[in-house]
């Protein structure tokens, strides 16, 4: 048993602390992780309950008094217990909550909360703080009825399927009953997870096909489009490291710019419904090599859009950064974190926009289903993230003191 300290003093708290309570008498093994907790205190920012016991358990400050508290209390855990917090104001309370250097756990937001047969009780619903949590943000909901007649019976492409992007569009479209799902990429290692995965998942009832194939070969892609006969092309294959491409650049306009030419010509060609290509908002103004073959990609299928040859409908979609695909700094941070190593970060002042996975490939399905050709969309992210106050967060939640157990460089 652990003591915990509860942030909150709502509904939830009160069912929590009734649950752990019952819990301790309960002969059923279920019950037991409900056990795990000692609730020891509670804090709320409303005064009129500080003093107050709810099931016995006293409310005894307010959230700013988080770090003295744990301290005072010997806290070992905190509950955020409080799903239906508005963004900002969870944002600041797990930003105090994970500055005390105890791990944190929480509630998911009221919305993603789930009771079925294995999770009958709001305790079975508290998981450890995810680095998501941190963004300030509920994630974005898309309307699955319309992608859901969008996907379903047609033969969909995924180029670049077995990358981070690419795989979770795999995984999405294959919720909607597609006719049939075509993974198409050069990296064998990835492409044959993501068709395992799948297989374990669904096994017969699902079509899929996985190739290995490069968008820079016309002639293979040709064949592919000419046996496959797709009707939806999801082009997510692309070199996408900012640093490597400074160092290629004639790698990023041989995959990107003359990939993306050879798949958008071809669908164009085979008469594909629609063409969605996945870009990033380093095309903006672009500074580097990188951004700058992603807006030549754009300018292809705005091109290609314009013209009157053909079915095809060209879409585009632009990203910011991905929390968790290859590349994104959460897993270099961890890597790093991991290894007893500095965390690097660029600059103390630099901010970035995120977007979860699951955020960015609903967005791509979303913006396919109700686009009708030429256009560019982006996700409303919010508000920006400072870096060093995710590293800050990232090293606290290993239950680590930033710039004393874990030092932060800026390079």
């Amino acid at each position: 048993m652990k003591r915990t300290l509860i942030v909150g003093a709502g509904q939830a708290c009160a069912t929590i602390l009734t649950e752990i309570f019952n819990a301790k008498h309960s002969p059923y093994e279920e019950d037991k992780i409900s056990a795990e907790y000692d609730p020891v205190c509670i804090v709320d920012d409303n005064r009129r309950f500080i003093g107050r016991e709810i099931n016995g358990i006293r409310v005894v400050g307010m959230t700013y008094e988080i770090p003295s508290i744990v301290a005072k209390y010997k806290i070992e855990q905190i509950i955020f217990a409080i799903p239906s917090c508005e963004d900002e104001e969870r944002k600041r309370i797990l930003g105090i909550c994970s500055a005390s250097n105890v791990p944190v756990k929480i509630i998911p937001f009221i919305g993603n909360l789930i009771f079925d047969e294995s999770r009958t009780k709001l305790v079975h619903q508290i998981r450890d703080i995810r680095i998501e949590d941190l963004l300030g943000r509920e994630p974005i909901r898309f309307d699955n009825s319309e992608i859901c007649s969008f996907i379903k019976g047609k033969k969909c492409m995924v180029t670049g399927g077995g990358g981070s992007i690419g795989s979770e569009l795999v995984r999405q479209i294959a919720k909607y009953s597609p006719e049939q799902i075509l993974i198409i990429d050069i990296y064998e290692n990835t492409a044959y997870e993501i068709q395992q995965e799948l297989m374990m998942e669904y096994g017969h009832d699902l079509n899929v096909e996985t190739l290995i194939a490069s968008v820079r070969d016309y002639d293979r892609m040709n064949a592919i489009f000419n046996e496959y006969k797709p009707d939806i092309v999801f082009h997510a294959a692309a070199h996408k490291h900012v640093p490597l491409m400074e160092k290629s650049p004639m790698e990023a306009i041989k995959n990107n710019v003359i990939g993306t030419f050879n798949v958008a010509t071809l669908a164009q060609f085979h008469n594909v419904k629609k063409f969605v290509m996945i870009s990033t908002d380093k095309a903006v103004n672009p500074t580097n090599a990188m951004g700058a073959s992603k807006r030549c990609c754009e300018m292809i299928i705005q091109y290609l859009s314009q013209q009157k040859e053909g079915v095809t409908e060209f879409v585009t979609t632009r990203f910011g950064n991905v929390l968790g695909s290859h590349g994104s700094v959460i897993p270099l941070f961890k890597r790093q974190i991991e290894q007893g190593r500095a965390v690097t970060v660029t600059h103390p002042d630099i901010i970035r926009y995120f977007m979860t996975i699951p955020e960015a490939v609903s967005l791509v399905l979303e913006a396919a289903a109700i686009a009708n050709g030429g256009e560019i969309f982006v996700l409303d992210m919010g508000k920006p993230v400072r870096i060093v106050t995710l590293a800050e967060n990232l090293i606290r939640m290993y239950g680590k003191v930033p710039y004393v157990d874990v030092n932060i460089e800026f390079v």
